[in-house]
């Protein structure tokens, strides 16, 4: 019961958020059709991995939440940098954090 609590606030606070941030960053950036795919690709297989721990880790889940939902953590640290689909998403994002730290 708690861990399917704790998926349904990385899912309602931080899955869904990411993904409207992600394509709002690769709108802007007129992005191509290949690192569209490659992002759709990293969100669908970083999703199942980010409600896993948290229903393994209810309390890192609803501090990840709060953290996101406060601006404290970022998209770029949840996602896995190593994965070949994500790793131009991450670097999107990161230069986006920049340009937002800069402003």
């Amino acid at each position: 019961m708690i861990s399917d609590i704790a998926a349904w606030f990385i899912t309602l606070f931080v899955l869904n958020p990411i993904q409207a941030e992600v394509q709002d960053h690769l709108q802007a950036a007129n992005a191509s059709t290949q690192s569209i795919q490659q992002s759709q690709q990293c969100i669908s297989a970083q999703g199942p991995k980010l409600l896993q721990r948290a229903g393994q880790d209810p309390s890192w889940a609803i501090a990840t939440a709060a953290g996101y939902t406060l601006g404290w953590t970022s998209p770029s640290q949840l996602l896995d940098a190593s994965d070949p689909n994500c790793a131009e998403l991450t670097r999107l994002l990161r230069g986006s954090e920049g340009e937002e730290a800069n402003s």
